[in-house]
């Protein structure tokens, strides 16, 4: 069991140090097993991690009706410690395509009502629109989710992948408890503007693709054939010379890692966990065996010359290639 607990902002709920994202056992990263997916969040329910992250549009609903599965055949006491954090917004097509996202008020209540019904709760713990939407105001949307606050359906705002300028307009709306944004060694473009901003307003971060997607977590290799339905087949950071480079730094990370005893992904994951108290990683883990290895990140401490010797394998900048496709980055607030 691990209590390490840590709090989402100034006005966010209490969570455990480590979240878990259930993305990958439902859609973009090759097909999931479901008995293993169900028996993954019950593992990390057990091992104390409270935080079920999501998104309505991971595999249309797929994901969502999976936690409600999970927390319907969880004991009693684990099922009422489970905190869930919901994406909504984006727009997809019986094919499985992307065609925008959608933060109109009125679109915001209609998500939630679904995700409500799929999840089989009476609330959503924190709630935000998956990417923004140009053509809505953010205070119209945040304006949805708060009115949603206040007739008990959600218990917190949140925000995802949006620059400075609209963290602090949102704040200005409603009390926002935490940014959900990528932020991994490899992807540390938060840290000149964005992390500042939400420290200035009390704002806490969940950090996604913590192991850049599997490419920085020790297993990935050269080799290895991804699935026709696994979006990393898209990515820039796994194509061709960029993946060449990339985990070349993966070995010199190997190397400071195998100097402490621990895995690569434990200390990609213990050196978010450094970065401060207001930001809790989303480990990916779609495994039992993941999930124990995500979970002794707990136990690595790193000292100044840890660190040091982390900087100077991986340094800030030095992944080649940019996180998504161009047409994924063109919707990403929080790049421009």
């Amino acid at each position: 069991m691990t209590t390490r607990t840590r709090t989402l902002g100034t006005t966010g709920p209490q969570v455990s140090a480590l979240g878990l994202g259930c993305m990958g056992m439902s859609a973009l990263y090759g097909d999931a097993d479901r008995a293993e997916s169900i028996a993954t969040i019950h593992a990390a329910l057990e091992a104390g991690v409270t935080l079920l992250d999501t998104g309505d549009f991971y595999g249309m609903g797929h994901n969502e009706l999976l936690i409600g599965e999970a927390l319907r055949t969880a004991p009693a006491a684990r099922r009422e410690q489970a905190l869930t954090s919901v994406k909504f917004g984006a727009l997809r097509g019986p094919d499985g395509s992307w065609s925008g996202y959608d933060g109109r008020p009125a679109a915001v209540r209609n998500f939630a009502a679904y995700s409500l019904q799929r999840l089989g709760v009476d609330h959503i713990d924190v709630y935000r629109m998956a990417r923004l939407d140009p053509d809505v105001p953010v205070e119209e949307t945040v304006g949805a989710i708060s009115e949603l606050v206040e007739q008990g359906y959600v218990r917190h705002i949140g925000l995802s992948e949006v620059g400075a300028e609209t963290i602090r307009r949102a704040a200005a709306t409603a009390p926002i408890a935490d940014l959900q944004i990528e932020y991994a060694l490899i992807s540390r473009g938060i840290e000149a503007e964005i992390l500042p901003t939400t420290r200035e307003l009390g704002i806490g971060v969940t950090a996604y693709g913590v192991l850049s997607r599997g490419l920085i977590s020790g297993h990935f290799t050269h080799d290895r054939q991804l699935a026709a339905n696994d979006f990393r087949t898209h990515s820039p950071r796994f194509q061709g010379d960029n993946l060449r480079h990339n985990l070349d730094l993966v070995e010199a990370l190997r190397k400071v890692a195998e100097g402490k005893g621990v895995s690569v992904a434990q200390i990609a994951i213990a050196w978010v966990l450094s970065r401060g108290e207001d930001i809790v990683p989303l480990i990916g883990a779609r495994s039992r065996e993941r999930l124990a290895e995500s979970l002794g990140a707990l136990d690595v401490t790193l000292d100044a010359a840890d660190l040091t010797a982390i900087e100077e394998a991986v340094p800030a900048g030095a992944a080649a290639g940019e996180r998504y496709a161009p047409a994924a980055m063109a919707h990403l607030d929080s790049e421009r």
